[in-house]
């Protein structure tokens, strides 16, 4: 650990210092040139995609439509608020999974737990989907929309770990921020599955859009479930686990010696996610109902957009993170920070031009080229600041807590700030601004980690 200072003391460090998997296993090769490697890689790409893209269906297609579905009774900007407020609700629950999935990845192991989280997103997407609205049922309709929101949170906060630590214990030690890249690259990838069902069905007449169309990406997932888990029956255990539970360095309560010896790691990771995702979610989700209800601007303008900008980070995700193998973490979370705070205020001036070339070419430059440069290299810097026998805890900790107060939030609080400014953007500006702020300052504290043995 003494490629960071935020590290647990020596009486913590001495008992991972002779665990392979751990400290020792330095380069990482022998575990990545095994056979079963690729087919580790395979299989995290893929289910971790299906979570996110259920995550994301319902991220892309609630500010168009569900207002009118399950808050009629509110006036449009309330009702805006309270459909970004049934978002963060998956984001609030995103800490309780990673506490509880964090603890039983670090002791029964990654495998068993990403088999659950996949199989529970699936099922309450599919229940989404086949939801009776406000106009049948009341207000059992947004209470039950709200529990399975929930559900979806809780089931991503063990996956969004999980998929990413299974591939990158394994990695080559000089490999390990492309791999991690292309685990953080399948949420791209499922972006843009769930941006063309949105596109499509945006498509449909008003009517058709209403009654049946919006149910049409939901209920696609028990297919994509279906496939995600035969597929990941299929892989082993990590290596680095193995070699942990091989010399029993098992943490007992892993999220408690998280708080008493890796505080200092946990706090980086959380400030990094706050700002990270408020940025994306600012540009990629509350830049849709800004842009439809405020701007005026077509729906399918903003949906292409987003489309657009997912394409362009699948590539771009997986670059960004083989060039912090090269170049360093920090440094490419120190470049990406400065690039959101000197764009945000362009990338507003460039919405409300209305102009459809300069509103998509802001969401691409923002989610396809800006975001990137901290989501690539993210996976790996996070993985390298904690040892294996916290690391599910203590990533899941930081990164969720962060991403809640970060991107669950920011969509609801930019809402909120509009209607309270009267349709002024400044301080929406301000507050992702001083959020940037924060993860600088914790960045430049951080010492580099990409040499760090796992």
């Amino acid at each position: 650990m003494s490629q960071q200072f935020e590290t647990a003391p020596a009486g913590a460090r001495a008992a991972t210092s002779g665990v392979p998997g751990t400290s020792s296993n330095a380069t990482g090769a022998p575990a990545a040139g095994a056979p079963n490697f690729g087919r580790v890689v395979a299989a995290s790409c893929f289910g971790t995609a299906i979570e996110w893209y259920d995550f994301f269906v319902y991220g892309f297609l609630a500010p168009i439509v569900f207002d009118r579905l399950f808050f009629p009774q509110l006036d449009a900007m309330t009702g805006m608020i309270a459909v970004f407020a049934t978002f963060a609700v998956g984001f609030v629950a995103r800490p309780v999974g990673g506490i509880v999935f964090g603890h039983f990845g670090d002791r029964i192991g990654r495998k068993s737990i990403l088999l659950f989280t996949l199989i529970l997103m699936g099922v309450a997407t599919t229940l989404i989907g086949l939801l009776p609205t406000y106009a049948m049922v009341g207000m059992w309709a947004p209470t039950m929309l709200v529990t399975l929101r929930f559900i979806q949170g809780f089931a991503l906060g063990g996956e969004s770990v999980g998929g990413l630590l299974m591939t990158v214990e394994g990695a080559p030690a000089h490999l390990r921020g492309l791999f991690g890249g292309l685990i953080q690259a399948a949420g791209p990838t499922s972006i843009v599955g769930a941006s063309l069902a949105i596109a499509l069905i945006t498509r449909l007449p008003e009517d058709d859009l209403l009654t049946w169309g919006w149910r049409l990406p939901f209920l696609v997932s028990l297919l994509l479930v279906a496939l995600g888990t035969y597929v990941r029956l299929k892989v082993e255990e990590s290596p680095s686990f193995k070699a942990a539970e091989q010399h029993r360095d098992i943490a007992k309560v892993p999220v408690a010696e998280v708080l008493t010896h890796y505080w200092r790691p946990t706090l980086v990771t959380f400030f990094i996610c706050l700002a990270e995702t408020s940025f994306f979610y600012l540009v990629a989700i509350f830049s849709l109902s800004y842009g439809t209800k405020t701007l005026g601007l077509p729906r399918n303008v903003m949906a292409d957009g987003v489309l657009y900008a997912n394409l362009l980070a699948m590539l771009t995700i997986p670059a960004f993170g083989m060039l912090s193998d090269k170049l360093g973490r920090r440094p490419m979370f120190l470049m990406g920070l400065a690039a959101t705070a000197l764009f945000i205020y362009p990338f507003f001036l460039m919405m409300g031009s209305r102009e459809t070339a300069f509103v998509v070419l802001a969401i691409v430059i923002g989610a396809g080229v800006i975001h990137p440069m901290m989501f690539g290299p993210e996976g790996s810097f996070f993985s390298e600041l904690f040892d294996t026998r916290v690391r599910f805890s203590g990533v899941s900790l930081g990164k969720q807590i962060g991403t809640v107060m970060g991107g669950g939030l920011a969509p609801m609080i930019a809402a909120s700030l509009l209607a309270w400014s009267h349709g002024r953007i400044w301080p929406v500006i301000v507050y992702f601004l001083v959020l940037a702020a924060m993860a600088l300052i914790s960045t430049v504290l951080v010492r580099e980690t990409r040499h760090r043995a796992m």
